[in-house]
């Protein structure tokens, strides 16, 4: 039998002896400073940075496993860090000088980085424009949501340019001239992770911040590819579920979560991205399909008290009720909701 990963390893003594035991106290308040400080000791947060430059360019495998790990521990410590690693793989595709003045910290974990950019999928509605000014870039306009606020370092802010590009560029996560965050959200789940909007009204920055310019529909078409994949962190809180279940039921759901499982990630591994995407969506549909039913069987299980703030089973339903929207396209939306709409009729899921 392989030894698993350090870092699978690493996440599972997070999970096990720091988030799991007050999962449900953060859930009530905020993800606490200590946890992100555990995690950047961790190496976590260098798992798809290049070894060069602290990281651990961990097998997609791993980058999967840790996700279901620290997911279903704690949903809201997981989603502060899971916005970490789009910063960490854009400068690692980035050939401008911000490369080598932030990567090597994202990596170690010295800074956190946070992400706004999912307004970009709202196109061709553009709730953030950036445009030329002064030998750097001037962001205007409104992000919908923000995620880590007050715990993150910094911020890769994304805009649409006059020229129809996507440009992204790192920005100090604090209140600043031309940008100004909201109070925290109050959400259904994950309020402890600190949610926030922020006004953008003539944020600039210079060029010497720019990470990625490239024409919208390039960044779509990349974009696209990644969000029809069924997300590990669904596997996570449905695990977490079906342990709370009864035996029998664990026992029949956990098997078909092993096969979808197994066909979601058998196709992120070997088949090329721009294939099977039909394919990809079904088994994300099914994923939701199955993370639903086990935190479901998790509250029956649980009975009355399952509604008690202090317990698990309608902490991880909740959860899962994020997990649904959370890293939502138009596409994803349609073929979710046509799933629902087939097992309404009674027809196969997939």
């Amino acid at each position: 039998m392989t030894a698993p990963h350090p870092l699978v390893t690493r996440a599972r003594r997070l999970a096990d002896d720091l988030l799991v035991p007050h999962a449900e106290q953060v859930d009530q308040g905020e993800v606490p400073v200590g946890h992100l400080t555990e995690i950047r000791r961790s190496g976590l947060l260098g798992l798809n940075a290049p070894k060069e430059y602290g990281g651990a360019e961990a097998p997609g495998a791993v980058v999967r496993e840790t996700a279901e790990i620290l997911a279903g521990a704690c949903c809201s410590t997981w989603f502060v860090q899971t916005q970490h690693h789009t910063p960490v793989l854009t400068l690692a595709r980035s050939e401008g000088p911000v490369r080598e003045r932030l990567l090597g910290r994202l990596a170690t974990g010295e800074l956190l980085s946070g992400v706004a950019y999912a307004h970009l999928r709202a196109h061709p509605r553009i709730p953030v424009r950036a445009g030329r000014e002064r030998g750097g870039w001037r962001f205007d306009g409104k992000v919908p949501w923000y995620t880590g606020w007050g715990l993150n370092d910094v911020v890769l802010l994304a805009g649409v340019t006059d020229a129809d590009e996507a440009l992204f560029a790192f920005a100090e996560a604090r209140d600043q001239p031309g940008l100004r965050a909201s109070a925290p959200m109050r959400l259904a789940a994950l309020t402890a992770a600190r949610t926030v909007s922020l006004d953008l009204d003539g944020l600039w920055l210079p060029d010497e911040a720019v990470a990625l310019r490239t024409p919208y529909r390039d960044w779509a078409a990349s974009d696209r590819l990644k969000t029809v994949n069924a997300n590990p962190a669904v596997f996570g809180i449905a695990e977490a579920a079906l342990r709370l279940a009864d035996e029998e039921t664990a026992g029949r759901l956990g098997r078909r979560l092993a096969r979808v499982r197994a066909e979601a990630y058998t196709l992120a591994d070997e088949a090329k991205p721009h294939e099977h995407l039909e394919d990809r969506l079904a088994l994300r549909s099914q994923a939701y399909a199955l993370m639903q039913t086990a935190t479901t069987a998790a509250v029956v299980t649980g009975g009355g008290r399952a509604m008690l703030l202090t317990q698990r089973a309608q902490r991880l339903a909740r959860e899962g009720l994020f997990l649904l929207v959370q890293g939502q396209t138009g596409e994803s939306r349609r073929a979710h909701l046509n799933a629902l709409g087939r097992q309404g009729r009674g027809e196969p899921r997939a």
